[in-house]
């Protein structure tokens, strides 16, 4: 868990924000994709909004979340998904370049959710909110590499 008290003593960290509009966490580069799952609800919007708020994961495939060359230090990982696939989907997380991972583990599952029906949950490390948006606030330290994964089993 973050410590808010240490907010007034913030150190040289830089922050950034890993999505389908930026995947590799450029500064300043989200909302900057034209092309994606939301393109044609956006689209009269035009440049800086959001078009590629998701990415669809073809069954039997894994797709990468997130590389980063570290150090680094995850603090929030935000996703949803329909709660057909909570089982589906596995979550795996890689770190410092090791060829197993060390967290590997059901979607649902990772975020209490293992029976795949909808249960809110509200505790420190993890939220489930209405409409399944999965929140994850545990620390993850990555001195050298990080590297999040998802598979989808499924057909």
């Amino acid at each position: 868990m973050i410590d808010l008290r240490l907010l007034t003593r913030l150190g040289g960290a830089q922050s950034r924000s890993i999505s389908p509009e930026n995947f590799d966490g450029a500064k300043g580069a989200g909302a900057g994709a034209t092309a994606g799952t939301g393109a044609a609800a956006a689209a009269h919007l035009g440049p800086g909004w959001k078009i590629s708020p998701s990415v669809d994961i073809a069954g039997h495939t894994t797709f990468e979340l997130a590389a980063i060359d570290g150090p680094a230090l995850i603090t929030h990982i935000w996703l949803t998904t329909d709660r057909s696939y909570w089982r589906s989907l596995i979550l795996r997380a890689y770190w410092d370049g090791a060829d197993q991972p060390a967290i590997e583990v059901p979607l649902g599952d990772f975020f209490g959710q293992g029976w795949c029906e909808f249960a809110q949950l509200a505790s420190v490390p993890v939220a489930v909110n209405p409409y399944g948006g999965f929140n994850s606030y545990c620390p993850m330290p990555a001195p050298l590499h990080a590297r999040l994964t998802l598979e989808n089993r499924a057909g």
